[in-house]
């Protein structure tokens, strides 16, 4: 069986080798990168491209085009969200936000997850598959050409852990900020981790200009490693040096996402534990109200404010997360794990 080439996951310098290897000028790269990048749905779209190559990539190469299964559009606040199916059937979730300075993305980069966070519903059933660059892409792509408005922002805090998916991602990074394509910004870009050190690390090395984002969620080994498990082979005191790390190498601040559950991480004790983890350490925590899994016994805490406040009488700039799309199920693998709920009920 010959092996497909998936073109929307190459950058223009490798597709002008591949066309030369094809016999065709390098120029036809940047033509063909181009149409990619605008969503197209076949290569016959492709009109200032020759017929006798629209052939021959039709033979020898993907196109990569989800299928909307379903979208949810908020009531509340306009926020959208969409759950594509891939070409192999799996699902993946997608949420476009609205806010004053523009329009922000949030993409999946995995079917599942392995991480088995125990308040996020994405890592139910486990880790199906990575993303490919262009699969990741298209997220932008698809969901900027059924929107009909300009994306400017991406956060990756969809399905999947980033950092396990290390090469696609930054191969989407690559093409997302190329500026014969989307051309969106590294600053622009946040990219969320449970934290894996070494991962951490590799990207610090990269010098990368994008915003990292670690879920944090406790201030404290007992409780992190009780809701995250990737806390149980490496604990706070090693991610807060890799977070030091990260910043000495690309002089960028962390974000640190903290979920507040009720009973569980949201005491004024734990606050001061955490302002002093953060103690002269450039960053700010993001304060996120807890959505609802129907699966968890996990619920919101009440006490979201008492712990910003405490947070900031202790020096720490801690900001409260605006929850958008509530009544669409917009918080991370919601969509998807309904889906798949209903896909095993016996028909009638």
């Amino acid at each position: 069986m010959t092996l497909m080439t998936d073109l929307k996951s190459m950058t223009p310098k490798e597709m002008a080798g591949l066309f030369q290897s094809m016999g065709q000028p390098s120029f036809r790269a940047m033509q063909v990168f181009r149409w990619l990048q605008q969503g197209i749905e076949s290569f016959d779209e492709m009109s200032n491209i020759p017929k006798s190559l629209r052939e021959q990539m039709k033979a020898e190469c993907t196109l990569t085009v989800p299928e909307i299964e379903r979208r949810q559009v908020s009531k509340i606040d306009g926020t959208v969200k969409y759950l594509w199916r891939l070409g192999d059937g799996n699902c993946i979730e997608t949420v476009l936000m609205r806010y004053k300075y523009g329009n922000t993305i949030c993409v999946s980069s995995q079917v599942g997850c392995n991480m088995g966070c125990v308040f996020c519903a994405s890592t139910l059933g486990g880790k199906v598959r990575n993303l490919t660059a262009s699969e990741i892409l298209d997220q932008v792509i698809f969901t900027q050409k059924d929107s009909g408005e300009r994306i400017s922002h991406i956060v990756m805090m969809g399905i999947g852990e980033p950092l396990d998916n290390f090469d696609n991602v930054l191969r989407f990074l690559t093409l997302v900020n190329h500026p014969d394509g989307m051309n969106i910004g590294m600053r622009h870009i946040s990219l969320s981790t449970c934290g894996l050190i070494k991962k951490i690390d590799k990207l610090a090395g990269l010098g990368l200009q994008l915003t990292l984002s670690v879920s944090l969620h406790a201030p404290d080994d007992e409780v992190r490693s009780r809701l995250m498990p990737v806390n149980r082979s490496v604990g706070i005191g090693q991610l807060m040096e890799a977070c030091r790390r990260y910043f000495e190498v690309t002089g960028r601040r962390v974000s640190y996402e903290y979920a507040l559950i009720d009973g569980v991480n949201d005491s004024d004790a734990q606050a001061d534990r955490l302002a002093g983890f953060l103690q002269g350490q450039p960053g700010h925590v993001n304060l996120i109200p807890l959505n609802d899994v129907e699966e968890s016994p996990l619920r919101p805490s009440r006490r979201v404010r008492q712990f910003q406040q405490r947070l900031e009488s202790r020096g720490v700039t801690a900001t409260v997360r605006r929850k958008l799309g509530g009544d669409i199920d917009a918080s991370c693998g919601q969509l998807r794990r309904k889906q798949i709920r209903e896909q095993q009920l016996p028909s009638s």
